[in-house]
């Protein structure tokens, strides 16, 4: 069977994202033996009509598309996205009659309603990469699938294949940052209110082989000439150790690529930071969420917030860039933890940290039930349409209000969160390779000065 893929992601905050999921997709339908087509919207300039000449000149027996996201998830910017998924259906309903299926990230928080909301045929829902072999295989044979096909299959790690990583796409993405995505593991055994993860990925962490990433990471640089790796996994440093298993491998290959990845507060060790640094590491994004004990309590962390100090003074003094997103106005915030929150902010050294303000809801998240618990949504809300969790004892306009008044003159702390874009669109034109972190980084120029946080002093 003949398969256009569409990634519709158009998000480029804080930087383009290659799209890893219709990769990984891709390639388990190439080796079920079919022909695919990837077709990227970003990397095609936003482009209808390029769609259109695609379709048209493949004439597929099936499309499908991939959703990365409903919205941007932030109350001071807000960018929403399923209806550019809408306008895609059309575009593929009219070019070509065939079946159109739905799946991604996105799309699996709120299946139906997106199903719904955009016209599509069908939808798979959760791990799609073996449900789309035997959905195709369905509509092979004439059977009529389920509208909406739940692929949980939340245990097998054998199921995390490799991306079939497509090399004109791949090309586009490189002029950002020349950064690329790769998953070592899925699932994520925390219990954040807000997150998603668990939800779409399992409640238990199921590592790939570690070979299979060094592989695929290997590919990235001689076939791809990748100069910069995403580990996009939930958590990058497990509490399992998991982890380790990857850059024992780089170490054990000799290979040393610059890299990043999501960190989790807490139980950091120093060899472990050498042992990333070892392997590439040059930037981290701590996994802070929250700026005060109470807040990050009320979101479900299991971190204090000297762990978040310690964690960013590790790394700092070993010369990796580090960044921080925090959200304000989460379940338990009040006025006295907002101002905490950023007095807290501003005194963490050599890093850089965006801000959020309130916490957007998605469905079956135990934050979707603390806000009808505290009257912030009523029963049967629609939740396609971007909702937000202010802390009852908050007034949006003050928080706001304060938050630009406390962070508007320190150059490191940035609210809105999206206020720097620009200025990185420029770096990356004018050809510069690296994570954001290391763009904004105030600790370039003094990467071995150690700074005290308030609340370390004796």
């Amino acid at each position: 069977m003949k398969i256009v893929l569409i990634s519709a992601n158009t998000a480029q905050t804080p930087y383009p994202v290659y799209p890893l999921g219709m990769g990984i997709v891709a390639k388990a339908l190439l080796d079920a033996g079919h022909q695919v087509v990837q077709f990227d919207f970003l990397h095609s300039g936003q482009s209808f009509e390029k769609l259109t000449q695609v379709l048209l000149s493949q004439m597929p027996d099936l499309v499908g598309i991939s959703i990365r996201n409903i919205d941007n998830v932030n109350l001071a910017s807000e960018q929403h996205y399923i209806g550019t998924v809408r306008q895609i259906v059309l575009a593929v309903r009219s070019s070509v009659k065939v079946p159109i299926v739905l799946g991604g990230a996105g799309f699996s928080i709120m299946p139906e309603t997106i199903l719904d909301a955009v016209g599509a045929d069908y939808g798979i829902v959760g791990e799609s990469e073996s449900a789309v072999v035997d959905f195709v295989a369905d509509i092979e044979g004439g059977k009529r699938p389920d509208r909406c096909i739940r692929a949980h299959n939340l245990v097998a790690p054998k199921n995390i294949g490799s991306a079939q990583y497509d090399s004109d796409i791949i090309k586009f993405y490189l002029k950002y940052g020349n950064m690329v995505g790769m998953q070592t593991k899925r699932g994520c055994i925390h219990k954040c209110v807000y997150c998603t993860y668990p939800l779409l990925e399992g409640r238990i962490f199921r590592p790939r082989p570690a070979v299979d990433v060094v592989d695929d990471i290997e590919v990235l640089i001689k076939d791809h000439h990748a100069g910069y790796i995403v580990f996009t996994d939930s958590i990058f440093n497990d509490d399992q150790g998991l982890f380790l298993n990857v850059l024992h491998e780089m170490k054990r290959r000799r290979l040393s690529v610059p890299w990043t990845g999501f960190i989790k507060p807490g139980n950091i060790l120093e060899e472990h930071v050498l042992l990333m640094k070892e392997t590439g590491l040059k930037a981290v994004e701590i996994g802070s969420d929250a700026a005060s004990d109470i807040a990050l309590k009320g979101i479900g962390k299991d971190f204090l917030f000297k762990d978040i100090i310690s964690a960013n003074d590790i790394f700092v003094r070993n010369g990796v860039a580090t960044a921080h997103f925090f959200m304000f106005g989460g379940p338990g915030e009040t006025k006295d933890s907002v101002m905490e929150g950023i007095e807290n902010i501003i005194a963490l050294p050599g890093t850089v940290s965006f801000m959020f303000m309130g916490i957007r809801i998605l469905p079956e998240t135990p934050l979707e039930k603390i806000a009808l618990r505290d009257g912030v949504i009523e029963p049967g809300r629609d939740l396609l349409e971007s909702v937000y969790y202010i802390s009852p004892a908050l007034d949006r306009q003050w928080l706001e209000k304060t938050m630009l008044e406390g962070f508007k003159d320190h150059r490191c702390c940035f609210f809105p969160a999206d206020k720097f874009e620009s200025s990185i669109k420029f770096l990356h034109q004018m050809g510069y390779s690296g994570s954001l972190w290391e763009m904004l980084s105030p600790n370039k120029m003094r990467r071995s000065q150690r700074s005290i946080h308030p609340m370390q002093k004796g």
